[in-house]
């Protein structure tokens, strides 16, 4: 076996691994063609990959390569997909604090929310549901742990947003929501 044919069959495996990876996630976002077309490259990739082995299956180091290029392609087609942040995230936030309003700063940044009073332990508290695009999602979270830093707040999976004006994709529109100097969830 050539030195380098263990190097090939790790570079087949991350390549199939991780547009698997990332073919899965847009399987779940409904993204059927795009899905597909990936499916057809990983297939191909994966083809290669197992030919290889089969080929030297005497030789460990083939083996090796195999599982560690499966090892790496799993964790370079999370950090592709985590990247990407396809998707809906459901924020919902609890908050106790009748000092601050949530849904209302949330209203005042230009943002859609849902509220509904509820009562919780230790009395009347707000629950606020928020749907976002997932790559606003962790500048969302910031917001909120500024504007009420006790509440509790879970996120969840959205299939699916229907019927809804997001904000602009322009990537610096979130920025300038949560911007620390001109913060429009946090009272002065």
């Amino acid at each position: 076996m050539d030195w380098y044919i263990p190097i090939l069959i790790a570079l087949a495996r991350v390549c199939d691994v991780s547009i698997g990876t990332v073919r899965m996630i847009l399987i779940i976002s409904g993204k059927r063609w795009i899905a597909a077309v990936l499916g057809f490259f990983e297939v191909i990739i994966w083809a290669l990959a197992v030919g290889g082995v089969v080929r030297y299956l005497s030789h460990p180091l083939a083996l090796v390569a195999y599982g560690a290029g499966f090892a790496m392609g799993t964790l370079l087609g999370m950090a592709i997909e985590d990247r990407l942040a396809l998707g809906y995230r459901t924020v919902r936030v609890i908050n106790a604090d009748r000092d601050h309003r949530v849904t209302e700063a949330f209203h005042a940044a230009g943002m859609r929310a849902t509220r509904v009073d509820g009562v919780g332990r230790s009395g009347p508290v707000e629950v606020a549901f928020l749907t976002v695009r997932r790559r606003d999602l962790k500048s969302t979270l910031a917001g909120v742990q500024r504007l009420a830093p006790n509440a509790f707040v879970t996120v969840e999976r959205a299939d699916r947003a229907s019927g809804v004006d997001f904000p602009p994709r322009d990537p610096s529109f979130i920025r300038r929501i949560w911007s620390k100097r001109r913060h429009p969830l946090v009272r002065k």
